[in-house]
């Protein structure tokens, strides 16, 4: 069964969602994150994506308030992103509540203090940031187009040891036009001791159920909540 993983994204505190990581297109959901993550909680959601948008614009964490007030107020098992350059931030994201990391442009950017972090906390802790544009890396809140290739990017990270994956498809993230469930099953049929977490342009619970079918282990989901495409409700057959 694929692993549910709903999408919390924070701008100046709040839950916001982008289309295409575009700032200009943020859309304020909610003001209290925390309403949200116990909604998800109460629902039967045991695990969250948290993304520091402000984090990732300005490279350093910004909002891990909201990190820490959802840690200590829920039982979710809270993987974080945005904006991790240093140990510093590594380990505030580790202090305020964060179970596991996702490090994106410092395994572009640096990739040996990548290595670094992955041998001393271990693959199970830290999950390698894979987001795609036009078949290449993007960094720093997808604000920087690099000329990586994406499966030679996994390639890499694959044989230092990485073993868990979110792959983004950046030109559907926020379309609500369905997965590229194709590309994740290529990733899959390559590494199948992966464990690949899906996302963008997830709109509907097909896109869901297609994942699950092609045998995906997790999957990163959001605006379709937000919007009202998905409801909490018509999870329970896959949790």
């Amino acid at each position: 069964m694929i692993e549910l993983i709903p999408a919390i994204d924070i701008i100046d505190g709040k839950c916001v969602r982008l289309s295409q990581g575009d700032y200009a297109s943020k859309k304020v959901y909610n003001e209290n994150p925390l309403e949200v993550a116990l909604e998800l909680e109460a629902h039967g959601l045991r695990r969250l994506h948290i993304v520091d948008l402000d984090g990732a614009a300005s490279q350093h964490i910004v909002n891990y308030p909201v990190l820490d007030r959802i840690a200590s107020h829920t039982g979710l098992t809270i993987d974080f992103g945005g904006g991790i350059k240093s140990g510093e931030d590594l380990q505030a994201a580790f202090d305020h509540g964060a179970r596991m990391v996702t490090l994106g442009s410092v395994a572009v950017k640096r990739p040996e203090l990548f290595g670094e972090w992955l041998d001393r906390f271990g693959p199970e802790r830290i999950i390698l940031g894979a987001d795609a544009k036009d078949g290449k890396i993007a960094v720093n809140g997808w604000k920087e187009d690099s000329q990586l290739e994406l499966m030679d990017f996994l390639e890499g990270h694959y044989r230092k040891g990485v073993r868990q994956v979110l792959c983004t498809d950046i030109g559907r993230d926020g379309m609500l036009q369905g997965p590229a469930t194709g590309l994740y099953a290529d990733i899959m049929q390559r590494y199948p001791d992966l464990h690949l977490i899906a996302s963008g342009g997830v709109g509907c619970l097909d896109d869901l159920l297609r994942l699950d079918e092609a045998g995906i282990p997790a999957v990163v989901f959001g605006k379709a909540l937000y919007e009202g495409r998905i409801r909490l409700e018509d999870l329970q057959r896959l949790i």
